[in-house]
């Protein structure tokens, strides 16, 4: 075993988990996921089949990722947030053959207690503040907040806000990378 599991977890046969990953109290990873390298799997996590975490994707406490997500390298998932996975459940209809798949692109960040509406794909280095409500899809760098989600600025790959010069140039203060934005979608220079 190449990965560390505490002893309350539960991983059902079938799961593909890579080496370094972490699987703290009470979690449940189920048949058929597939969980990358160096990731780290909070307390209380529901992990469903078919499910694909990227390498070092960080899932904090409470979180339940349920069939037809699928997250790419270096996503981060805050305390308590929420994905959905059929856009009209009922409980006395099964739509089990209608689960909608969400894509978190890399490096994208969703907040404590944000709601993901299934079908919306995150783009890369977006940022979902806490308690957002994302119900379209989010472009890569967006930061979006709010109940609808709505997009309020632009972020860095290090999670600092970017503000654009008249020539659609930004760098982050953090990491000095430069940033263009043309035709309101942003890209590292």
């Amino acid at each position: 075993m190449n990965f560390f599991s505490h002893p309350t977890a539960v991983i059902d046969e079938g799961c593909t988990i890579g080496s370094g990953t972490k699987i703290w109290h009470f979690s449940h990873l189920m048949t058929g996921c597939v969980i990358g390298e160096n990731c780290n799997i909070g307390q209380n996590v529901v992990v469903s089949p078919k499910v694909h975490l990227g390498n070092n994707v960080r899932v904090q406490n409470n979180v339940s990722i349920y069939e037809g997500v699928i997250c790419e390298d270096d996503v981060f998932l805050g305390p308590s947030m929420v994905f959905t996975n059929v856009i009209n459940p009922r409980s006395a209809v099964s739509r089990k053959h209608e689960y909608m798949k969400t894509v978190v692109k890399k490096g994208a960040s969703i907040g404590a207690n944000a709601t993901i509406i299934c079908g919306n794909d995150i783009g890369e280095y977006a940022f979902i503040g806490a308690g957002a409500v994302v119900t379209k899809p989010v472009p890569a760098y967006a930061l979006i907040i709010g109940n609808p989600g709505k997009q309020t600025g632009w972020m860095s790959a290090y999670g600092h806000p970017l503000t654009f010069d008249d020539n659609g140039n930004a760098i982050c203060e953090e990491s000095g990378e430069k940033y263009q934005l043309v035709e309101n979608k942003v890209s590292k220079k």
